[in-house]
């Protein structure tokens, strides 16, 4: 109970041995007196108490600060005046209350509203997971039916659209899980390694003049699948914003105790009148197709790994995002060599 209650027990000490030493304390008797009142006030916006509590604390203290300012009178230690000090102070300490309170309840309800919100992404981005496969399948069936022309082309745009609209789907889930305790599963992830299976399977499937550094040569704590997911999504943005041949470079470093992974594109780069929206959920630039969900998810893993993603360079000549990930832990001597991918 005492564990609980400590920082109760332990204003309580501090009260009466303010309260003790007024009458000792002449012509500073008020000092005491303002810290009884100060540290009520700093205990309270700590905890916040019930109304019962509350008002229990505040009945004690007007009660045994009024005794011993009337007795002190008594004796001439104090002018009558001073007793007003009591009401008043304890109205300024019913209006803090107040306003605590307020924004306790709006806080609440705040919460309330983001749950949910959450909880209507989370089932939504569930439901039409269903209703996305039997409708893709089936694209895909007309598509393989048909034998060329005006049928054909429409089931591909079909198929493309669904394929956008299951994407959508799977980030919204996942921005939704993001604050869940059970979101991460971490272990040991070797960062080059990561890094290097995620380029290898990019080069694959897009036309670029790929460059990749793999220097780190270390761990870092994390759960492999997440953090794969948010080097897809950055480098899909790469990939989004450069023309076939372009080139987009891909490298990881240490710095001191964080991994560090660079994404760079030679593409349009991000307009400075957009580089603070980025990251913000669905905002995109209307002439790129896109759900604008990439890089917040880029930013809710990193933040989950308690790390960061931050565009460091984003002028005409290209753009160029860092991933930061604390907790690294280089590999034995020798163990990994640097990995340098160049097709030139």
């Amino acid at each position: 109970m005492l564990r609980r209650y400590w920082v109760e027990a332990g204003w309580v000490a501090f009260a009466a041995l303010n309260f003790a030493a007024m009458p000792f304390a002449g012509e500073w008797e008020t000092i005491p007196f303002h810290f009884v009142w100060v540290s009520l006030t700093i205990v309270y916006g700590f905890r916040v108490w019930r109304p019962w509590p509350t008002a229990t604390a505040l009945g004690g203290v007007v009660l045994i600060s009024g005794a011993a300012l009337v007795a002190m009178s008594d004796r001439g230690q104090v002018s009558t005046a001073e007793l007003t000090e009591v009401p008043l102070m304890g109205a300024m300490f019913v209006a803090m209350v107040w306003h605590a309170r307020r924004r306790q309840a709006a806080l609440e309800e705040l919460r309330r509203a983001t749950d949910r919100e959450r909880d209507f992404v989370r089932d939504a981005s569930h439901e039409l997971r269903t209703p996305i496969t039997i409708a893709r399948g089936h694209a895909e069936l007309i598509h393989a039916a048909s034998l060329g022309g005006q049928t054909a082309a429409d089931a591909e745009i079909v198929i493309d659209e669904l394929t956008r609209l299951e994407r959508a789907s799977e980030r919204l889930l996942l921005l939704a899980a993001v604050e869940h305790p059970g979101f991460l599963h971490r272990s040991r992830v070797d960062v080059d390694a990561l890094v290097t299976e995620t380029t290898r399977r990019w080069q694959a499937s897009a036309q670029r003049n790929w460059r990749f550094e793999a220097r780190a040569g270390g761990s870092v704590p994390a759960d492999g699948e997440r953090l794969s997911y948010a080097l897809d999504a950055l480098i899909e943005n790469a990939v989004k914003f450069t023309r076939e041949g372009g080139s987009i470079s891909i490298r990881t470093s240490r710095a001191g105790d964080t991994a560090v992974v660079a994404v760079h594109d030679d593409g349009a780069g991000v307009p400075a009148a957009q580089a603070d929206r980025i990251f913000e959920r669905f905002a995109r630039d209307s002439s790129v197709r896109g759900t604008g969900l990439g890089l917040p998810i880029v930013q809710a893993i990193a933040e989950a790994h308690g790390g960061s993603v931050a565009l460091v360079s984003g002028s005409s000549r290209g753009a160029t995002f860092e991933l930061r990930l604390p907790g690294f832990r280089p590999a034995p001597a020798g163990a990994h060599p640097a990995w340098i991918l160049d097709p030139a």
